[in-house]
């Protein structure tokens, strides 16, 4: 294992984002609604057209009488941190000296996963909008070590306007697009044309797992199986556009197009690939028959196209470890999810050492490094 780690998977969440972040940066139109910070019960929240979007944490919670919004057990706790009002993953500082802790080099920074969530999709493309820009100025602070992924609106028309304006400003690597959301699905033709801009630019597509949500009267609220729920979400948010990028030939259309599926799960796509090859392989066994249906032009093998083109993160995942051999050892990628409630932060080197003890020192340092070094052109990391 290197030196120095290289985290494929982490975050910058609305609670530690600057509460002006919006109110002085979306257009004159737009500006009477906002998201901004409240005081409700005691609590500093995000509110957007009169919803409560979620905490924020640049103020401690009134002592008293109120109930807050209870905050999640996060690395922080984890680590000895208690001093949420500093918003540490928002100040370029304090992120950086927490990097250093874990020993990690480089992260590759995904934005809020479900809070920015109004239906308008006019106030939501601009929210996407000046939490990009803002983003891409705070990797400013470290280029090579701070990585943002700008948010794509979930349209075609959106997606490939916002696309084209980060990619004007230069520097950057991935974006990301919550597959969940998108609207239409992704064997409507509108979208070639972001497919194709992302070939030509090189610019890496991410897909990262969307988390919804429950409500205090939802029948696992208060429950022990609600911190089971977002394990249905995973498969629910990848498993029909994944198969799409197979079933519709856009993988194989685009052959320079590169995917990175973020805290996906991995234990899912070899049996998931191996189905794909057999419904490819019976195509062909009867390829008369298609033929008189007008044919096709799905020629590669599934395997194939997601071993040239598709890239899983992973944190903790020993299924992971097992099946090397399926993704080759050049498509996994590690990830610390700091500082979520998954996250292995600030304890990623024993998480490491329990995973991967077995592995040579070589492939261990392709895992938690080289890899990622070499996606996104990090030479000197």
């Amino acid at each position: 294992m290197t030196d120095r780690l290289i985290s494929c998977d982490d975050h910058m969440d609305l609670s530690q984002l600057p509460a002006d972040l919006w109110t002085t940066r979306l257009p004159a139109s737009l500006l009477d609604r906002a998201p901004h910070v409240e005081e409700r019960d005691g609590q500093a929240v995000w509110v957007c057209d009169g919803k409560v979007w979620g905490r924020w944490d640049g103020k401690p919670p009134a002592t008293g009488s109120a109930q807050p919004i209870k905050p999640l057990y996060n690395a922080f706790d984890r680590a000895g941190i208690h001093d949420a009002s500093a918003r540490r993953p928002a100040v370029a500082e304090l992120r950086l000296a927490d990097m250093d802790r874990d020993g990690v080099a480089t992260q590759v920074i995904f934005g809020p996963i479900f809070q920015i969530s109004t239906d308008d999709p006019v106030l939501r493309a601009a929210c996407y909008r000046v939490y990009n820009d803002w983003l891409l100025d705070f990797c400013k602070a470290a280029p090579d070590r701070l990585i943002g992924l700008p948010m794509l609106p979930e349209t075609p028309e959106g997606a490939l306007a916002e696309l084209e304006r980060v990619r004007a400003k230069g520097g950057v690597r991935q974006v990301n697009l919550m597959i969940a959301n998108v609207n239409p699905k992704l064997d409507d033709p509108a979208w070639e044309p972001l497919w194709q801009a992302l070939e030509e630019s090189g610019i890496i597509l991410s897909w990262h797992i969307t988390v919804f949500v429950g409500k205090p009267g939802d029948r696992v609220a208060g429950k022990a199986a609600s911190v089971f729920e977002n394990t249905k979400f995973f498969l629910a948010n990848f498993l029909e556009p994944f198969v799409d990028l197979f079933a519709w030939g856009i993988l194989e259309r685009h052959p320079r197009l590169r995917m990175v599926m973020a805290e996906a799960g991995t234990g899912w796509l070899p049996w998931l690939v191996q189905e794909l090859d057999y419904r490819h392989w019976r195509l062909w066994e009867a390829k008369e028959f298609w033929a008189d249906k007008g044919g096709s032009a799905l020629e590669t093998k599934p395997s194939e196209l997601f071993k040239r083109q598709i890239y899983a993160t992973f944190q903790e995942d020993h299924v992971a470890m097992s099946l090397i051999p399926f993704f080759g050892d050049g498509h996994l990628l590690w990830a610390s999810d700091y500082p979520h409630p998954d996250s292995v932060w600030p304890n990623s080197r024993e998480a490491i050492e329990r995973q991967m003890r077995h592995l040579s020192p070589e492939i261990r340092r392709k895992l938690t490094h080289d890899n990622a070094a070499a996606l996104y052109a990090l030479g000197g990391a």
